[in-house]
């Protein structure tokens, strides 16, 4: 009877594929449970059972899965998004697989109830507050006082995220929320944060280990999209240990510590504060690039977790990495693209992709889903690795008809 991988969920940007790719070399066969099967990037694998199913609703899943086991040997039930990944806890302990605990989860994924256990913990934080509707969101900004971050208390990849500086932003972002252009599953809920100013970090881990930091920037206000990003960050030792030790306490207050979570921080003038907590790898291109830098494959480690084997965190290099998202500029139709296979022949380039075909319409949305693709880049030092990014983003054009 062949093992199989049950993959609950689509995924964004690409790490759907890398989950596949990473079982189909670890002998396992992947099967994806998926509302939505689009949403998984599997056109670089072969042999791939996609199956659909309402991932919200636990009794199809424990039905689906009771059904593939009368052909497959289940050995684990993992997921790459966090919207799912409670949902694969109660699977596993359904089929007493591995797997992380549901309720730690749950806490998690709702941002004020993160907020809150962390703030019981002392870690540092920006103020905020909770808004279920106009009148709360305005007062909420007016105590903590603009500029502030206006959010759903769910939700992930910056949608919905927004800076507003000025009480006229403030509206205009409380009538998207609340016009109908935000969807909700219940009530509204939403987080009004003190703008947290300084550079952006990121820590990847797995278990109870801080594998590495990265540092960000993002595209202009008042979205918060991607630019950039360079692995590991150019930090001190106690730079790095100051974050590390806030991360592991972040774990500490959520109940955390078994598989992947992504921190993400800003440096203020105060020092570093946390900004999120994700029970989830960071999306693609992050495995790729914590791989490359250190020889860490984070996906497949999540893998053996999950299936109940050893993993393997040992670090066996050192380079600099560096990643550019190529984002849209304009709403319209990308009509074509070139220069991405010149650009992917350049010596010490690792990875060009992009996430859209041409013929594709394009709406800028503010948050991840402005991203047409991304390049990688590693070398043996931090100007190196910046020099190759550059010419190889100069390489690649693209055309949007309005």
């Amino acid at each position: 009877m062949s093992r199989a991988l049950i993959l609950v969920g689509g995924t964004v940007m690409g790490s759907g594929l890398l989950y596949v790719q990473a079982a189909q070399r670890l002998g396992l066969q992947p099967i994806t449970l998926s509302d939505d099967p689009s949403r998984y990037d599997n056109s670089g694998a072969k042999d791939v059972e996609t199956i659909r199913v309402d991932t919200d609703d636990l009794d199809a899943l424990i039905g689906e899965c009771s059904r593939l086991r009368e052909t497959y040997e289940i050995a684990g039930i993992t997921a790459a998004r966090d919207s799912v990944y409670a949902t694969v806890g109660k699977l596993c302990g359904h089929f007493d697989l591995p797997g992380p605990n549901p309720e730690a989860i749950e806490q998690c994924c709702d941002k004020y109830t993160q907020r809150k256990l962390l703030a019981a913990s002392s870690v540092p934080m920006p103020a905020y507050r909770l808004a279920a509707n106009a009148a709360d969101i305005a007062d909420s900004a007016a105590e903590i006082g603009l500029p502030v971050i206006v959010k759903p208390a769910m939700g992930s990849g910056s949608v919905g995220v927004r800076l507003c500086r000025t009480a006229e932003e403030l509206a205009e972002h409380t009538t998207y929320l609340l016009g109908g252009q935000q969807i909700w599953r219940s009530e509204p809920r939403m987080l009004v944060e003190e703008f947290a100013e300084g550079p952006c970090y990121w820590a990847d881990i797995m278990g109870n280990e801080v594998i590495g930091i990265a540092i960000g920037d993002f595209g202009p206000p008042p979205h918060f999209v991607y630019r950039g990003a360079t692995y590991p960050a150019p930090l001190s030792d106690d730079e790095h240990d100051r974050l590390a030790d806030i991360s592991l306490s972040s774990l500490r207050a959520l109940g955390l510590g078994w598989g992947p979570a992504g921190i993400e921080f800003r440096w203020t003038k105060r020092g570093p504060v946390v900004i999120e907590v994700n029970p989830r790898l960071h999306a693609s291109p992050t495995p790729q690039m914590v791989h490359l830098a250190y020889d860490v494959d984070l996906i497949t480690a999540h893998i053996k977790l999950a299936t109940g084997e050893e993993w393997d965190l040992r670090k066996r290099r050192s380079q600099t990495v560096g990643a550019r998202f190529l984002v849209a500029d304009r709403d319209g139709t990308l009509d074509w693209i070139r220069g991405d296979g010149e650009a992917a022949a350049l010596p010490g380039v690792a990875e060009v992709k992009f996430y859209v075909q041409p013929k594709t319409p394009i709406v800028r949305k503010g948050d991840y889903r402005d991203c047409l693709g991304h390049v990688v880049a590693a070398s043996s030092s931090l100007p190196r690795t910046e020099a190759i990014l550059q010419r190889a983003v100069d390489l690649i054009n693209w055309s949007i008809t309005p």
